[in-house]
């Protein structure tokens, strides 16, 4: 049997799809395999919180820095796992992005595939 400790930490979108055609509300649920959530600000090992890019993407760079908080770069400092989003009709690519305590991307980076999301 594999031991989980060696496999990578891996993020990802539990219940869309990549080209799904979905209506508004948006709820996305976070999924996260082999590393723990923790609000922001506890600095525990292992741990991080979530963030989703709406329409968005970090440079290498970026992810040296905190995350900005706006509207295509949501916090989820709490802990959550999931969120609903009120969305506009039109095409959207999202993505997770795990941070630390103080929001800077975990490093080496824990991140979702993108995917595009069409609201009808």
């Amino acid at each position: 049997m594999a031991d989980d400790h060696k496999e990578k930490p891996k993020a990802y979108i539990v219940n869309l799809e990549d080209g799904a055609v979905v209506e508004s509300p948006v709820k996305v649920v976070f999924g996260l395999k082999n590393y723990g959530v923790a609000p922001a600000g506890v600095d525990k090992e292992g741990t991080g919180h979530h963030h989703l890019l709406i329409n968005a993407s970090l440079s290498d760079e970026d992810m040296t820095y905190p995350i900005p908080a706006d509207d295509q770069h949501r916090h989820f400092g709490g802990g959550q796992t999931q969120t609903t989003l009120d969305l506009e009709p039109g095409d959207y690519r999202l993505q997770l992005v795990l941070g630390d305590a103080n929001h800077v991307p975990i490093d080496p980076p824990i991140v979702s595939k993108p995917i595009t999301i069409t609201v009808k």
